[in-house]
């Protein structure tokens, strides 16, 4: 399935060229380098590829020696660099109300970023993911991810704002203390998720309404974007892969069920980008069972559970079958 749709705003890089400078190195340089040039950054709006910027951020945190790269370049965010959707977002009466809408939207801002709020008791968690692009690594755009997510959610509920878990799926930096400084707290890691565990109350303030003119029109605007951008049923269906693996739902009827439509239909657009949808999931888990390989220390069996395997053996068996090699003989090798 080609990725060439998946573009971000060059608002995602806000700031990146003062902060590389600030450091002693040349942007410009790492910027060619994965062929991106400063002027795609002077319009915010600009889109610019996903896989760039991602493949960016990890060559300038191992060149600059900043394993906090990625949340020193969130620090620099404001709710502004979100563009028209801050004005929306403004409106909303409630935090939770704005991150709902947030979700609404944020194929506008990152096509690749998938956020999900799930309410647990009293708790919320807003989960973050990003899809797969290449086997390449992900940490640093992670943890941009969630440390502008945790910014935007200091400026809807106030600066004061604790989030009451931060988690990660990747092992810990070297040293955890410029992140613990960031969030105010301690953020877990080698977690099954990634995304932050916050108190319902605190989502439920009442927050002053903002200009809804402005707010109408940019809704309006954001509305028709939506409406251009029209996303296939192949791609959203790649987005549910994703997300339904982890829970062992992960089938052709659950699938279509949340697309709404029947599997035949889903078969059949599938088809014409010339996957089945078994070799779709096994597409996901391959790029997903590097990625935690790669760059976490969980345990195989919990592993196994994020793929949507039963059994640790079951996970065994197609590991050998698609790598040619037992996990623990990749790991040594790796």
């Amino acid at each position: 399935m080609k990725h060439a749709g998946r573009l971000i705003r060059s608002a995602s890089l806000n700031g990146y060229v003062e902060l590389v400078q600030s450091m002693g190195h040349d942007p410009q340089a790492f910027l060619r380098g994965v062929g991106l040039s400063a002027r795609l950054l002077e319009n915010p709006e600009t889109p610019i590829p996903g896989e760039a910027v991602r493949e960016l951020l990890e060559v300038t945190a191992r060149a600059t020696g900043a394993e906090d790269f990625a949340l020193q370049l969130a620090a620099r965010r404001s709710f502004a660099n979100l563009g028209p959707i801050s004005l929306v977002l403004n409106e909303e009466a409630t935090p939770r109300a704005a991150l709902d809408t947030l979700c609404r939207y944020l194929k506008l801002l990152n096509a690749s970023l998938i956020t999900r709020i799930e309410d647990v008791g009293r708790n919320v968690i807003v989960r973050e993911d990003l899809l797969p692009i290449r086997q390449l690594p992900m940490r640093q755009s992670m943890e941009l991810a969630i440390g502008v997510m945790f910014r935007i959610l200091r400026e809807l509920i106030g600066p004061q704002w604790q989030p009451l878990q931060v988690c990660f799926t990747h092992r810990p930096p070297a040293d955890a203390a410029a992140h613990r400084r960031f969030f105010g707290c301690a953020p877990l890691f080698n977690q099954e998720f990634n995304g932050l565990v916050c108190a319902a109350a605190d989502l439920q303030v009442a927050r002053a309404p903002g200009d809804p003119g402005a707010a109408r029109f940019a809704r309006n605007y954001l509305d028709a974007a939506l409406r251009r951008r029209g996303d296939g049923l192949g791609e959203s269906c790649r987005e549910l892969v994703l997300v339904l693996l982890p829970g062992g739902r992960c089938t052709a009827q659950q699938v279509a069920r949340h697309l709404q439509v029947d599997r035949r239909t889903l078969h059949r657009h599938l088809a014409a980008d010339g996957l089945s949808f078994s070799a779709l999931v096994n597409q996901v888990r391959t790029e997903l069972v590097m990625r935690h390989l790669r760059d976490s220390d969980m345990p195989l069996g919990e592993v196994a559970g994020l793929l949507g395997f039963a059994a640790p053996s079951s996970f065994s068996h197609w590991f050998r079958a698609s790598f040619g090699r037992s996990v623990t003989a990749w790991r040594k090798a790796g």
